[in-house]
């Protein structure tokens, strides 16, 4: 079984600062959210595998352990608790009455507390190339869905863009919510990866602001990319960063709104040092019909840009458009 994955910060791992001198051995308490969701979610057993992971790449690999029992209210109105084989207690049932389940962490002080052993320590380098994108909001939690997967394959950076033709618009707090929900899409997305490092999520960007990262970017080495339908160069003609001494370029993908990207907005990344770039088309014949001669070979599905699976080329063999 594959070990769930959880975030650590500074504020919710005890003892406090553990995790910059933690150590195979080490005993540490995991609280907050990500707690609660191990223990009472996720229902860790005593010794299955756990990874606490800081977001920037530290990784400690541990086994759940058992913390001891749980906390026990006392004042008036509670029952006396000093029988420690009755409900509620370690060996005996629980104030429902269900037997005491030995095997299953149990929660000191509450249920937002995990109590770990640490089995090794895993520091992973940063990546030689640093992937970047750039998504202007979308409608329908599409632009969620760009974040989601670009975390699943790897991304580093996630630069929301104000694009002009943007239906879905960010402005005052409706800003701060939108990239609230992007943050906590990479997060969930990196936990579902088991990835130590977290996507970044910087602050919107107009478009005047994007070509000056875009400068940035492409003076240090780096490369952006801009996906544009109308764009005659495809995708594998573009030169990717070499990584160089010391630092790690940045490979940027701009993925613009609904509408498309302007002819000003193109340029002015363009002026900027970016690439526009299009989609690469992948098509081929599709199988004879009943009762007409057979073409040997393979017949893949044909695929198109713009999703059409009508388009179709007269060759046998897939072609390159």
């Amino acid at each position: 079984m594959t070990a769930p994955v959880f975030i650590l910060t500074s504020d919710t791992l005890e003892p406090a600062g553990a995790a910059a001198r933690a150590v195979a051995g080490d005993v540490l308490t995991l609280t907050g959210p990500e707690a609660r969701h191990a223990v009472s979610v996720r229902r860790l057993r005593t010794g299955e595998r756990v990874d606490l992971v800081d977001g920037a790449g530290l990784r400690l690999v541990c086994e759940a352990m058992r913390p001891g029992a749980p906390a026990v209210r006392e004042g008036p109105g509670w029952p006396d608790r000093s029988d420690h084989s009755g409900p509620g207690r370690p060996g005996g049932p629980d104030r429902r009455g269900r037997p005491d389940r030995p095997d299953r962490p149990r929660r000191s002080g509450g249920s937002d507390r995990l109590t770990v052993r640490v089995l090794e320590r895993v520091e992973e380098p940063e990546p030689p190339v640093r992937l970047a994108l750039v998504q202007a909001p979308a409608k329908g939690g599409r632009d969620e869905q760009a974040v989601e997967t670009a975390t699943e394959v790897g991304v580093d950076l996630v630069v929301p863009w104000r694009a002009g033709r943007c239906v879905s618009v960010w402005s005052g707090p409706r800003a701060a919510r939108g990239r609230a929900r992007w943050e906590a899409t990479a997060r969930e997305a990196a936990k579902q990866a088991r990835r130590a490092r977290v996507p970044r999520v910087e602050s919107d960007r107009s478009t005047r602001e994007l070509a000056a990262w875009v400068r940035g970017v492409t003076d240090a080495g780096g490369a952006v990319l801009v996906l544009h339908e109308e764009a005659g160069t495809p995708i594998g003609a573009a030169a990717l960063p070499e990584p160089g001494d010391g630092r790690a370029p940045v490979l940027a993908v701009v993925v613009g709104p609904e509408g498309g990207i302007g002819e000003e907005e193109v340029a002015a990344l363009e002026g900027a040092g970016a690439r526009v770039l299009g989609a690469l088309v992948v098509a081929a014949a599709p199988p004879p019909r009943r009762g007409a001669e057979r073409v040997p070979g393979p017949h893949p599905p044909a695929v198109s840009a713009g999703g059409d699976r009508g388009a179709r080329c007269p060759a046998s063999e897939p072609d390159m458009v």
